[in-house]
């Protein structure tokens, strides 16, 4: 599984990173850190036919985003 650190990424750079990802790897977890980038990461995977779990992560505002094509 391939993991993408966008903690700290403006969007679409969070997009932008998954969408590489999963260029590459058919399971891929993304690290996001506010609520538009979590969002946008889950719209993103969703509309690309991907099955995605989101789960929070220890800090707040910070999420683990599971994304399984």
């Amino acid at each position: 599984m391939k993991t993408v650190d966008a903690r700290g990424c403006a969007c679409p750079q969070p997009v932008l990173m998954t969408k590489n990802a999963m260029a590459r790897d058919n399971n891929v977890e993304v690290l996001v850190d506010n609520n538009t980038a979590k969002n946008n990461v889950e719209r993103f995977a969703k509309n690309q036919g991907a099955t995605v779990t989101i789960k929070a992560a220890d800090a707040p505002d910070e999420y683990v985003i599971t994304i399984e094509k």
